[in-house]
Order: C-alpha cells, then structure tokens, then sequence
C-alpha cells in the first residue's frame, strides 16, 4: 500500500506510535524511546519506499528491510501489521509467553522478517551478505538496513562498513537511528561518535545527513541513495527519542522501559492531540 499524500504518511506514523504506546502498556516491558522516533522513518520505508508483498513475503525480488537494532521491534511489528503481514490485534502479545511477537524480531516465528537479532552490531553485516547475494545473482532488489548509533561503538559495525564498501554495495541503505541515547546516558558522553557522516565517507560510502522528522528530506535522501552507484549509502537520522510524547523525549531513561498504565493514558492522548493538528493540515501531495 503506497500513501500518495505526507498528510496520510503522518497520519500512518501516528497511528503506529499509538500501537507500540499499547503493546508496550500491555507488555509492560520492552523499549519506548526508540520505537516512538523511527515511526516516521518506518512509515517511509514500508509505505512509500520499499517494494514487497505481505501475501508473498518470500518474493525473490522484494526488497529487503534488516533491523539491526533488534529491541526497537515494536515499531517494525506495528508498521508491519499495518502493512498486511499480521493482524494488529496479535502487536498486544508483545513480550508474551509463547507470542511471535519477540522482544526481538525473530526469523522463524514472523512472515516479512529477513533477521533475527538481539546482539547488536550484527545487522550491518547481514544486510552485507544479502547484498553480495543479489549481487551474485544479478537481482535489482535493494536492502535497507535499520542501525543504532550506540552500536557504532562496536567494531563489528565498522568491519561491516569496509566490507560494504570493498565490494562497491550500491544495492545497501543503511539508516543509522543517530537519537543521540543509549540505556546508560548520551552516546557523547559513553563513548564520543563525532561525526558519523564525515567517518563514513571516510570510509567509502556515500552519507547523507537528515531530520529524522522531515518527510520530504527523508525521501529526498532515498532517492539520493537510489542514484548512487559504485558505492553503499548510509543516512545518518537524527531523531528524537520519544517523539509525541512529551514526558518521554530527549530522555534516555526511556530507552529502555515501558510505559504505566497512567503514562500511557497520558501518552495515547498526546497522541490524539497531534492526530488532530494532522488533520487540519494540508494533504501535501507527493506524487
């Protein structure tokens, strides 16, 4: 289902950031903060960018979407139900006994998901052998690559990105989540990542920096990555974590718990309230 207007993509984002505040509430466990900034990024790349079919999600030639950064999994199953793969209603088994709806996305348990993951820093380096594969086999098809700017602190991330750029990855958009958290405080403060876009064009990539907010950059950013050739496309996305909730964002303490049941009240109606401001807007075509 591709959405012609950003009025309707902002609607969709809404509606999944309302999801992951109910399937996290019921939970009551997993991650709020991240989850809640990528809405918008995911809302992009299921509806307007990425080429699949929820009834075949074993297309050889569908585009592939890596999550690296496994425990933000409410807002891919959201945005995945929403998309037609599974029911809405099965998102509130989140974290339940026996629930294919893991605290990280598993393989074998969900159509539409291309990797399990847990461990961060491994998902640039699948995204990598999917790639040399489509490569191999003379696909079109295109992988994208959701990644965590905490797990550039690990060195698997960066053998991965010489990888990639070794072998002249065109078919790879990795997006780095650049949200500025991690559980234990700010990333600059951990451990400094300076500035990633200047590193990876260090590297050999091609780096585009955006607002992780802003519909139109966004796109402009895919298409960008799309016309690249000879080289793999990072965007870097700066975010804020716990976007539309006001008590949530910019703070890290979010990362990693879920909401009360009084907090997310507060939140679904914060919720309703930028829901409203959306509508009154103009449809903003973007045909």
């Amino acid at each position: 289902m591709k959405l012609k207007y950003i009025k309707e993509l902002k609607l969709m984002a809404n509606t999944i950031r309302q999801d992951c505040i109910r399937m996290l509430a019921a939970a009551q466990s997993g991650h709020s903060a991240g989850p809640l900034g990528l809405a918008d990024i995911f809302t992009i790349l299921y509806f307007r960018e990425m080429n699949y079919d929820p009834a075949k999600p074993e297309l050889p030639d569908r585009d592939r979407f890596v999550l690296s950064n496994g425990h933000v999994a409410p807002v891919l199953y959201a945005t995945m139900a929403r998309a037609g793969y599974f029911d809405i209603k099965e998102t509130l088994t989140l974290r339940k006994l026996g629930s294919r709806m893991q605290g990280h996305p598993s393989k074998a348990y969900l159509p539409g998901i291309e990797n399990s993951s847990g461990p961060l820093g491994e998902g640039l380096a699948i995204a990598c052998g999917i790639c040399l594969a489509g490569k191999l086999d003379s696909k079109n098809y295109r992988v994208y690559c959701m990644t965590s700017d905490g797990e550039h602190q690990e060195g698997s991330t960066w053998e991965a990105v010489m990888l990639a750029a070794k072998h002249k990855l065109d078919n790879l958009v990795a997006i780095c989540d650049r949200n500025f958290i991690q559980i234990d405080g700010n990333t600059e403060e951990i451990m400094p990542l300076g500035d990633l876009a200047q590193k990876y064009r260090a590297f050999g990539w091609h780096a585009i920096s955006v607002n992780g907010h802003d519909y139109k950059a966004i796109m402009h950013a895919l298409e960008e990555a799309r016309k690249t050739k000879g080289k793999p496309t990072m965007i870097i996305a700066e975010t804020t974590p716990g976007k539309g909730v006001s008590f949530m964002e910019n703070k890290y303490q979010w990362h990693g718990i879920p909401p009360k049941p009084e907090e997310a009240g507060k939140a679904l109606a914060e919720l309703d309230e930028e829901r409203a401001r959306i509508m009154k807007e103009e449809d903003g075509s973007i045909q």
